[in-house]
């Protein structure tokens, strides 16, 4: 068995991953505000203390790391929505944990486990992306990450889509990412709703479903999701015109919000002439293994 930790840019989460690519006990905690303030310390003591625990339950024999960001010889060079730089996280994290520990961008660690568990299995060719609070992407090529060299790349989140648009944590302005990430959605949502940040994403959901034509915000609503629809359909139809993929998996919390977007989504792929090379359908498959795809593939 395997220990998989999946560290989001509001979250961590550790599970015991089994060979069949079975959670058998998960446990997970939100990073606050407060906590992004010594965000190294906090990783760490809740890795370790987490990790301490299954060692005396399960028979472990290597631990993997998933991240959002650019990783190279196991060193996190940058992770924007974790503010941190040429972090040694597996050499401070072996001084207490005595296993072999692999790291790996999130984004690639949830592709291969929907492409070996998920959604995408059925798919040699796929697309794959993380809509949460950045955009992570990954490209499938029969069965095997797409290999771009020391760096990870395909740093879908980060292509321009507004010259000059709006600043990103990476320093450039009109990254995809602020505009068609599930943050970006959720923050502009709350606004309109005049509500703070403690609202949860669930929350936001339960809202969104019981708003109808009554509704003051109504309108408004409704414009911002044709605003999300139309940035995402930007990006998504560049990465078709580009990789020509059989299918594109969607991860991250854009999953719990499928009934919203997703069919809304695929129209305006294929109605707005934004494809190159006709096609008759786009396959557009949510993740299956929810948000669990970075814990299952960190141990791959």
């Amino acid at each position: 068995m395997k220990i998989g930790i999946d560290l989001g840019g509001s979250h961590i989460a550790i599970g015991v991953v089994d060979n069949k690519g079975k959670i058998l006990e998960k446990v997970e905690k939100r990073i606050t505000k407060a906590e992004k303030n010594n965000i190294k310390k906090v990783i760490e003591e809740y890795i370790i203390e987490k990790t301490s625990n299954f060692l005396q339950q399960y028979k472990i024999t290597e631990m993997g790391i998933a991240i959002p960001g650019t990783v190279k010889n196991e060193i996190v060079v940058k992770s924007v929505n974790l503010e941190l730089k040429n972090y040694e996280i597996v050499k401070k994290l072996q001084e207490k944990i005595q296993l072999p520990i692999k790291i790996r961008n999130d984004a690639k660690c949830a592709a291969l486990a929907e492409n070996t568990y998920g959604a995408l299995k059925s798919y040699d060719r796929s697309i794959f992306l993380t809509l949460g609070t950045g955009i992570g992407g990954a490209v499938i090529i029969h069965n095997e990450l797409l290999d771009t060299g020391e760096l990870p790349g395909c740093e879908f989140g980060h292509m321009l889509i507004e010259r000059n648009g709006k600043l990103c944590k990476c320093g450039k302005k009109g990254c995809w990412e602020t505009y068609a990430s599930m943050k970006a959605f959720k923050d502009s949502l709350r606004e309109i709703l005049d509500l703070d940040e403690k609202t949860s994403g669930k929350e936001l959901l339960d809202m969104l479903r019981k708003i109808d034509k009554s509704n003051p915000k109504y309108i408004q609503i409704n414009k911002l999701i044709e605003q999300y629809i139309e940035y995402l359909s930007i990006g998504i139809s560049n990465l078709v015109n580009i990789f020509e993929p059989k299918a594109i998996g969607i991860g991250g919390s854009f999953v719990f919000y499928e009934e919203i977007f997703l069919e809304k989504l695929k129209e305006k792929l294929l109605k707005d002439n934004l494809l190159f090379n006709e096609r008759k359908e786009i396959i557009i498959q949510t993740a299956i293994l929810d948000n669990d795809a970075g814990i299952i593939g960190a141990t791959l």
